[in-house]
């Protein structure tokens, strides 16, 4: 991976944890209230830059590179414990930094492991949660209706062996240049965003997508042979496979199942015109096949489009079932990546999401 420069404001430092050695930048004051950022897929915390250094004067911000992608020790993500490795690293983050409390941020993948990490980590202090395009509950293709009910049983259409692997190629080759659909410069201005919108930082946040680790146990991961269409079911390793409903477990049930007292209060912020996470995803193969762009798809009542946004519109509707703890905010003309797009209407409400918690000042509660 190469040199990606941090804009001014911005620390950055390797912290040794009980885990893995994390790559962590980090802002403001140092007896802030903790605000931790966590990226999505092909990126890292570089992503999260320009947010953190707009947080109000009170808050430090802190935001890691998860396993497998940015400067962060590179170990292997074991696929089969769904968002677990990406958890149990935070904790142990937190721990290390001697953070008893925190509000928590999440983005796309990141969004997944911020849920995961509310529903599986409920005696740490989390003061409030903001969920940025997440993805569904339920993992990412393959499932139905707003239950998250599995297309098969061997979860087919999921995991490494539906990313498209010219693209992969292209990361693990540095390709910096915009040639083709599969270029990672042409899939991040015309996904992660919505066109003809330009990023200020295009070369850094392009050096941030470049800096995943490409390989069949890191990104995409392997794959295993299905008899079910199109053919491939999750293997065990990298983000890819991790995605997969076939690993989510009992995630959903503990999520909304939590105390009251433990719950925080959440705010989903999206883009209106989303096509990575959305009820017809143009990376989910339910979309693709419905258009006719994969051959044999077996129809609408065996692998529709997932119902992404839905699905999670219901799960916090369980959640919060009286609308006292969760809100649900889409910002128009806006894509994957609101707090990039359009970061006066994010700030407005993230910031207005981190005052629903008292201010807190210092690591320690």
């Amino acid at each position: 991976m190469g040199f990606i420069p941090t804009l001014p404001g911005i620390t950055e430092r390797q912290v040794d944890t009980s885990r893995i050695s994390t790559h962590v930048l980090t802002s403001g004051p140092d007896d802030g209230t903790p605000v931790l950022f966590v990226h999505g897929n092909a990126s890292s915390a570089t992503f999260w830059e320009e947010t953190m250094l707009r947080l109000p004067r009170e808050y430090r911000g802190i935001a890691p590179d998860l396993r497998g992608y940015g400067k962060t020790e590179d170990k292997i993500v074991d696929a089969t414990r769904g968002m677990g490795d990406w958890v149990d690293d935070l904790i142990a983050l937190a721990e290390a930094m001697e953070l008893d409390f925190f509000h928590l941020v999440g983005h796309s993948l990141g969004g997944s492991v911020a849920f995961a990490l509310i529903a599986r980590a409920p005696e740490r202090r989390i003061l409030s949660a903001t969920l940025v395009a997440p993805g569904s509950p339920y993992g990412f293709s393959g499932s139905k209706g707003l239950d998250g009910t599995p297309s098969y049983d061997d979860f087919a259409g999921t995991g490494g062996g539906i990313v498209n692997a010219e693209f992969t190629a292209r990361m693990a080759a540095q390709d910096r240049s915009s040639d083709g659909l599969s270029a990672p410069r042409f899939v991040m201005n015309s996904f992660f965003w919505k066109p003809p919108f330009r990023a200020k930082r295009e070369e850094d946040l392009l050096s941030s997508v470049l800096s995943e680790r490409v390989g069949p146990r890191a990104y995409p991961g392997d794959f295993t042979p299905s008899p079910n269409w199109p053919n491939v079911a999750p293997g065990l390793f990298g983000p890819a496979n991790a995605l997969s409903p076939k690993y989510v477990g009992d995630t959903v049930e503990r999520f909304v199942s939590l105390p009251r007292e433990r719950k925080p209060n959440i705010r989903w912020i999206r883009g209106a015109d989303d096509q990575i996470v959305s009820d017809a995803s143009l990376f989910d193969l339910g979309t693709l096949g419905r258009m006719g762009a994969i051959a044999g798809w077996p129809g609408d009542d065996v692998f529709p489009p997932q119902p992404m946004v839905s699905q999670m519109r219901a799960v916090l509707k369980r959640y919060d079932p009286v609308g006292e703890m969760s809100r649900e905010v889409v910002l128009e003309n806006c894509g994957h990546t609101p707090y990039i797009e359009k970061p006066k209407e994010f700030d407005r409400e993230f910031h207005a999401q981190l005052r629903t918690a008292a201010p807190l000042r210092g690591a320690r509660a």
